[in-house]
C-alpha cells in the first residue's frame, strides 16, 4: 500500500515543480493537497473527529529546486484551468518543458490525509508539453505519516533523446512527521538528487529548417564560409542533428561534472520565544559549465560561489525574511576572462552572428564558423576578435547569460490559520536564444510571422521556496484527548423506563442454561434399560410359473 501511494504521488509532484519553476515567487497561494470531503447533504453526519492527543502545531512550506530546465517557445501557449474564466489570469507555458534533476520538500499541516503531512521526492526528469506533465520514471517518493526513521536512495540513468544527454541521476528522500507533535521533528523533508553530467541542445528545432542561402536578401558573405549550412544549426556553429553527444561536444550548453541540488523543509528556533519558525532552504552545488564546446569559440563558466536561497516565516511581516547568496560566474575562453556575472552585472549578451565580405577583407579568409560575441576563428584555426561588428558581421541570434533574478512575495492570511506567507524564487544561470530584427527581414513571409520572441531558453539552478507560520510561531506540543459528549436528540429520553420483561433477558438466560445442564447429568447418570431385539421372520419367496 505504502509503495502504491509512492507512485500515485509522483505524478503530482513532479508536475508541480515544473510548474513552479516555469512561474517564479508563487506566494498567493498554499500548497495544493486533496480536499476535505463535504457531505454530499445537510442532513449527514459530519466527518469523524481523530482520536487521541493531536498536534499543537501549524506549518506549511515548500522548496523546490531543477538542476536543468528547457523551454521551448516559452510564454506562447495559454494555460488550461477547470475553472470558468480562470485562464486569462494564469501565466501562459511553454509548448515544451524538460525539467532534469528535480528535488522538493513539502509540509503541511492542514492536509486532510495524513501521508500528505509531509513529502520529500527526488525525480531524474520532469516533461510538460503544454502544461500537460506525463509520469516520469525513476522517482523517489517518501511521504510522512506513518514516520520514517530512515530516508531511501536511488539511481536511474535516463533514455537517450535528440535534445539533451544525461548522465547517471542520483537520488535521496526522507520524510518526518510526528503522531503527536506534528511538524516538531526538526527536519521536517529533505530531498537530494546529483547528476553526473548533462548536454543540452545540439540544435535550435524552433527556428525554421532553411539553409542560410535560402534567405532573402543574404549579402555576400566572409571568404571561407559555407552558405549551405542549415539555420537550425545556426550557420554551422551546432551539428543540427543526431543525438546529443555525453560529453558534451557539440552542445549548446554541457555540464562536465556533477550537478547537485538540494531541498530542506525544517523548524527553527524562534529568538526569546520557545516558539519554532518555517524555514525552506534550497541549495545548489556546480562546477564547470561549457558553451559550445568542442569548438574553437568554446566559453567556459566558472560558479565562483554557488546559489542558496533561504525562506524564513515567523508568523510576522516584520520578522520574516528572504536571504538569498547569488552566484558569481565569471565566463572565460581558456585562461582569459572575457565577463563577471555577478549581483552588479547581472546579464550579458552574446550576439551571434554570419562573417561579412568586409570582415575577411580586412583579417583575410575565415574559418567555416560564425561569430561569436566578436570571436572568429580565421583559416589557420587562430581565434581572434573584432571590437566593432558593425557592417562586419550579420546577427543572427543573441545568447543572453543572467543570473540571481531574484522574485519574492509574501501576504497575510486568515486562513487556515491566522498567519504570515513568505515565497521567493531564483535562478542561478538562465540561457536564452534570442532571435535578431535582422533575421526575421531575411526569413520568408510566412516563416518571419511565427518568429517567437525567444526561441529557447535553458535554465540551471532554479530554487523555489515558501514558508507559512502561524502568528507567534510553531507550537510544539499536543492536545489532551477528552472524553467526547453525546448529546441526544430532541425527544429521546436521557434514561429508558424499566419494564418487568426489559431487564429479565438476562436471568432467564443463565436459569434456562443451569436446568439444560442439569438434564444432561440425568440422562448420563440413570440410563435406560436396553430393550430386546424382535426377530423378523423372512418373507416367503415367490414360486415361479
Amino acid at each position: 500500500m505504502r509503495r502504491r501511494l509512492s507512485r500515485t504521488l509522483a505524478l503530482p509532484i513532479t508536475a508541480a515543480v515544473v510548474a513552479l519553476s516555469a512561474a517564479p515567487a508563487l506566494a498567493d497561494s498554499t500548497i495544493p493537497t486533496t480536499p476535505i470531503p463535504q457531505p454530499k447533504n445537510p442532513g449527514q453526519a459530519p466527518i469523524a473527529a481523530p482520536q487521541g492527543p493531536q498536534p499543537l502545531g501549524h506549518a506549511v512550506g515548500d522548496a523546490a529546486a531543477a538542476l536543468g530546465v528547457l523551454r521551448l517557445l516559452p510564454n506562447s501557449v495559454g494555460t488550461k484551468s477547470i475553472l470558468p474564466g480562470y485562464e486569462q489570469t494564469l501565466p501562459k507555458q511553454s509548448v515544451l518543458e524538460a525539467g532534469m534533476g528535480l528535488s522538493s520538500a513539502q509540509a503541511n499541516s492542514e492536509s486532510y490525509l495524513s501521508y500528505e503531512r509531509s513529502i520529500a521526492q527526488s525525480s531524474p526528469l520532469g516533461l510538460a508539453v503544454e502544461g500537460n506533465a506525463p509520469q516520469a520514471p525513476g522517482s523517489l517518493v517518501q511521504t510522512a505519516l506513518p514516520d520514517n526513521e530512515k530516508g531511501i536512495s536511488g539511481g536511474f540513468t535516463a533514455p537517450q533523446n535528440p535534445l539533451l544527454n544525461v548522465g547517471l541521476l542520483n537520488g535521496f528522500v526522507h520524510a518526518r512527521w510526528s503522531d503527536t507533535l506534528g511538524p516538531c521533528v526538526g527536519t521536517i523533508a529533505d530531498a537530494r538528487t546529483s547528476i553526473a553530467s548533462l548536454s543540452l541542445l545540439n540544435a535550435i528545432p524552433t527556428l525554421p529548417n532553411l539553409p542560410l542561402s535560402g534567405l532573402n536578401g543574404l549579402p555576400k558573405l566572409a571568404d571561407g564560409f559555407d552558405a549551405t549550412k542549415g539555420l537550425q544549426s545556426l550557420g554551422g556553429l551546432l551539428p543540427g542533428a543526431g543525438q546529443t553527444a555525453s560529453d558534451g561536444t557539440g552542445s549548446l550548453l554541457s555540464l562536465p561534472n556533477t550537478l547537485s541540488s538540494r531541498s530542506v523543509m525544517q523548524l527553527v528556533d524562534l529568538p526569546n520565544s520557545k516558539n519554532k519558525a518555517v524555514q525552506s532552504v534550497s541549495t545548489m552545488q556546480a562546477a564547470d559549465i561549457e558553451i559550445l564546446k568542442g569548438t574553437p569559440l568554446e566559453l567556459s563558466l566558472k560558479v565562483v560561489s554557488q546559489p542558496t536561497l533561504k525562506v524564513t516565516s515567523t508568523g510576522d511581516k516584520a520578522t520574516s525574511t528572504v536571504d538569498y547568496t547569488a552566484p558569481v560566474i565569471t565566463i572565460q575562453r581558456g585562461d582569459k576572462v572575457l565577463y563577471t556575472l555577478d549581483a552588479a552585472h547581472p546579464t550579458k549578451d552574446i550576439p551571434i552572428g554570419l562573417p561579412l565580405q568586409s570582415l575577411s577583407q580586412q583579417f583575410g579568409p575565415v574559418e567555416n564558423l560564425p561569430v561569436v560575441g566578436g570571436l572568429f576563428a580565421n583559416a589557420a584555426g587562430q581565434v581572434q576578435q573584432v571590437t566593432d561588428t558593425t557592417g562586419k558581421v550579420l546577427d543572427l541570434g543573441v545568447l543572453r547569460l543572467s543570473i540571481g533574478e531574484l522574485d519574492q512575495k509574501g501576504q497575510q492570511l486568515s486562513t487556515p490559520f491566522a498567519g504570515y506567507q513568505l515565497g521567493a524564487s531564483a535562478r542561478m544561470l538562465d540561457l536564452q536564444v534570442l532571435p535578431t530584427s535582422g533575421l526575421k527581414n531575411l526569413l520568408p513571409a510566412g516563416s518571419a510571422s511565427s518568429l517567437p520572441s525567444s526561441l529557447a531558453q535553458l535554465s540551471l539552478g532554479e530554487q523555489i521556496g515558501r514558508a507559512y507560520t502561524p502568528t507567534g510561531g510553531v507550537v510544539c506540543g499536543s492536545t489532551s484527548p477528552v472524553a467526547p459528549v453525546v448529546n441526544p436528540a430532541p425527544g429521546v429520553p436521557k434514561k429508558l423506563a424499566y419494564t418487568a420483561g426489559a431487564y429479565s433477558a438476562v436471568p432467564l438466560f443463565w436459569v434456562g442454561t443451569a436446568m439444560l445442564l442439569v438434564g444432561v447429568l440425568m440422562v448420563a447418570a440413570f440410563p435406560g434399560r436396553r430393550r430386546k431385539p424382535v426377530a423378523v421372520k423372512p418373507s416367503p419367496r415367490p414360486r415361479p410359473e
